[in-house]
């Protein structure tokens, strides 16, 4: 499996501004072997960067040691593709029907999306009806397949916490109903403990739709206001000797992407190391 971190975890890669060729030097420099860009509306890099703009991120990742495979698009986010509006969900098709070519012009062969939001923490207090919900982003996948079969990139859809596809099952079918080998599931080893489930049992289950893995821990807080808190890899809850095993049996080896927030010194560091560890463990 190859060591990769998110543009999210970099110091200025929320906020979409962090130099490309910063980013990959950082990521060097902290010993991984790639780099997830984020695309988005605006930033150093984004839905409407231009082919020259797009050449030159390319030649960047081509003179570095780093590899650049995923490119994560959290446009769902602010634009939903399953919104109970019409022009919002014709808008989030074309913001991610760009993000895809975008994703080609700079040579990766991968992109996360969001497959819509139903509810969650960052829904905005909207609600949408989860059969309507369902409807909605199978015509968004069929619409935006076409394009990562022409362009040769996979759309890989995470399991994160919108409300959808809480199921490894319910995923795994919606996958199978495809025909399209380049749709799969961007598996988040962390976001399924928000479930209160177990991470290897949907490794197991989800196999090989799995194209893609974000790894990242939770600490379970238990009690009359429970929750789970973000922490540093290996510090939570995660069953990463059994998640890690269960990734090798269905022979996942591509990258592992620690999506770490927010930024802080020496968390690039600290978190390789932790990676290193973590996967010495099955």
């Amino acid at each position: 499996m190859i060591k990769s971190i998110s543009y999210w975890a970099l110091e200025h890669g929320l906020a979409g501004t962090h130099p490309v060729d910063q980013a990959l030097a950082d990521a060097d420099k902290a010993g991984f072997e790639a780099l997830e860009l984020a695309v988005g509306t605006e930033g150093a890099f984004h839905v409407d960067s231009n082919a020259s703009e797009c050449q030159k991120i390319a030649k960047l990742i081509e003179q570095s040691s780093i590899e650049v495979p995923t490119v994560a698009a959290g446009l769902s986010w602010g634009c939903n593709p399953v919104s109970n509006d019409a022009d919002t969900r014709k808008q989030s098709i074309e913001l991610h029907a760009k993000a895809l070519q975008r994703t080609a012009d700079v040579g990766a062969k991968a992109m996360l999306m969001v497959p819509g939001v139903v509810s969650g923490p960052m829904s905005g207090g909207k609600h949408v009806r989860y059969d309507l919900a369902m409807q909605r982003v199978t015509e968004a996948v069929e619409q935006l397949l076409p394009l990562a079969e022409k362009v040769g990139v996979d759309l890989c859809l995470e399991n994160v916490w919108n409300g959808m596809f809480y199921s490894p099952t319910e995923l795994a079918s919606f996958i199978d109903s495809f025909t399209s080998n380049r749709l799969g599931v961007y598996f988040d080893v962390g976001n399924v403990l928000g479930y209160h489930q177990y991470p290897p049992h949907w490794i197991e289950l989800l196999g090989k739709r799995i194209k893609r893995v974000h790894i990242k821990d939770y600490a379970e807080n238990f009690g009359f206001v429970g929750g789970y808190t973000f922490c540093s890899l290996g510090a939570g809850q995660v069953p990463w000797a059994e998640s890690i095993a269960a990734l090798k049996a269905i022979g996942y080896d591509q990258t592992l992407v620690a999506e770490m927030l927010p930024w802080n010194p020496g968390l690039l560091e600290r978190t390789r190391l932790e990676m290193d560890r973590i996967i010495a463990l099955a």
